[in-house]
Formats: C-alpha cells, sequence, structure tokens
C-alpha cells in the first residue's frame, strides 16, 4: 500500500500551494517510481497546447507560459488513448519530443509519462526521464499510484489559477 502521508502533510500547509503538493508529489514519485527530471504540464487537448506548471529542475525546464504540442505517437498514446507513454531510448524519445538534445545532455535516455484525467479528459501529465532503459513494466506499472495525488495538484493549480482561494 502507497504511503501518501508526507503527500498529505504538504497538501494540508497553508500558504504556497499547489506549489508544496507538487514538491511532496515529487519526493513520493522519486520514492515510488524514481526520476532525475520530475515535471508536470498541463494538456489543453481542444486548443493543443501544454504548459509546464512544476519543474525540479527549473534552470534548465523553467515553469513557463503555453507552448503547442504535434500530434505524434506520443499525443496518440497519452492525450488520445489516455495510456501512460514509455520510451526506454533517447532514440525513441527524439521521435516525439524536440528537446532530445537537451534530455541527452542531462544523461537521462529514458521517460515516462502519466495522463492525469478528470471527468474524461487529459488535464496533465506527469513526466518523469531517467537514466536509458529505467523505465521497466514494473516501475511503470508503480506509476498508477501516483495519478490520484497528480490529479489533486493539478485540480489545485486550476482552482488557484482561476483565483478561488
Amino acid at each position: 500500500m502507497t504511503d501518501y502521508s508526507d503527500f498529505n502533510a504538504a497538501l494540508a500547509e497553508a500558504g504556497d500551494q499547489p506549489h508544496k503538493a507538487m514538491v511532496a508529489l515529487e519526493a513520493l514519485t522519486k520514492k515510488l517510481v524514481g526520476a532525475k527530471l520530475f515535471t508536470i504540464m498541463t494538456a489543453d487537448t481542444v486548443g493543443k497546447n501544454s504548459e509546464r506548471v512544476y519543474s525540479g529542475l527549473p534552470d534548465v525546464y523553467p515553469v513557463s507560459g503555453t507552448k503547442p504540442y504535434n500530434e505524434t505517437r506520443w499525443s496518440e498514446i497519452t492525450l488520445k488513448q489516455k495510456q501512460t507513454f514509455v520510451a526506454n531510448t533517447i532514440e525513441d524519445i527524439a521521435t516525439v519530443f524536440d528537446d532530445h538534445e537537451i534530455i541527452k545532455s542531462l544523461g537521462l535516455g529514458s521517460v515516462i509519462n502519466v495522463p492525469i484525467i478528470v471527468d474524461g479528459n487529459v488535464i496533465g501529465t506527469l513526466n518523469c526521464l531517467h537514466e536509458t532503459g529505467f523505465y521497466t513494466p514494473e516501475r511503470v506499472a508503480a506509476a498508477e499510484a501516483l495519478k490520484l495525488p497528480g490529479t489533486i495538484c493539478m485540480l489545485l493549480h486550476t482552482h488557484n489559477k482561476a483565483g478561488a482561494h
């Protein structure tokens, strides 16, 4: 059984939310699945754009404005089929992500993107990167435990962005 106590404690803290919850989600992700780089992105499947709302490596991958995404194997799997995307080599990553050279320069060669689904729609993704070949079927299965806290973070982000506190 997954221990969410640290995440729950961070979520309960007043102020600086959803950042505190997202930091706790990164720690939980590293513990359960493993990630050398962890980011959270929104997904607008109608407007076909996304926004990075959390980054474990803000100097390289800053939290920033929206950016469009292309129709690729990644969008088919993650956004349309609503399944976790897995690529375990930099060559596979290069077929779907334009920033593959940056990923490679960081010594990373595998990725999983866990879709966050609410009311039938993908509203974001949890993005975990590690060394080549890291995301085994067991680690991908373990990532399922991240969906609920990921959903909470995404909904809290949306709630705060709307100005409702």
